[in-house]
Parts: C-alpha cells; sequence; structure tokens
C-alpha cells in the first residue's frame, strides 16, 4: 500500500491513485476539475476553531497535532470513512492546501493511518 500526501496546487500524477481532499475548505484559486479529487471528506478536516488558533504557526505544531487527534478520535465516523478508504485502495493520496509541508493535518492523519 501507497500512502501520500500531496498540496492541491501540485500537478497530479499516475501514482496519486485515488486522492481524498482532507481540508474542510475547498483550496482557493483551484477547479475541481484541476484538482482530480475522487472524495472531499471535509468531516476529517481540523475544526475551524482549531484551525484558526494554529494559524500554521510552527511554534504551535506539537500542541496543534495533539489537539488535532483527540478531534481525530472523537469523531468516528469520519475516522472510519477514511480508515475504509484506505482499505479499499492500495494507492491513496491525502490531498491539501496548506502551503507549510511539514505542519499540516494531512500530515497528522498519514501518521495515524500508517499505524
Amino acid at each position: 500500500m501507497a500512502l501520500h500526501i500531496k498540496r492541491a496546487y501540485e500537478d497530479v500524477s499516475k501514482n496519486d491513485g485515488f486522492r481524498v481532499l482532507v481540508d474542510r475548505i475547498w483550496p482557493r484559486g483551484v477547479s475541481r476539475e484541476e484538482a482530480h479529487v475522487d472524495e472531499w471528506l471535509k468531516e476529517i478536516a481540523p475544526t475551524t476553531e482549531l484551525r484558526k488558533w494554529f494559524g500554521h504557526d510552527p511554534e504551535k505544531w506539537p500542541e496543534f497535532e495533539k489537539k488535532y487527534r483527540a478531534e481525530i478520535h472523537a469523531n468516528k465516523t469520519a475516522w472510519q470513512q477514511l480508515q475504509d478508504i484506505y482499505r479499499a485502495h492500495p494507492h491513496l493520496t491525502l490531498v491539501y492546501a496548506a502551503k507549510d509541508e511539514e505542519h499540516n493535518n494531512a500530515v497528522v492523519l498519514q501518521k495515524l493511518l500508517k499505524k
């Protein structure tokens, strides 16, 4: 199984496999055709409150990751849905819009799915 993460603004490749957008908000300036997203699972994204609190500040990353994991575990339906998608698709790419490639919700989801 292959599990990748990729910005919505990067070119789509054959290696992406099934693409799931894991953001609550659609990426700015990207049409649905350009995104080539197979599923949009906005329910697995951080809450608006957590996203705004984090503000993509790397200093807040450890606390964000902790709080986001708690949200994921509390949101059993969306988490189960993502796990089911992962099991059903041997090549899966989690798509996100954040500029920071190391500190975003897709990184957390990738870690959890690989466990």
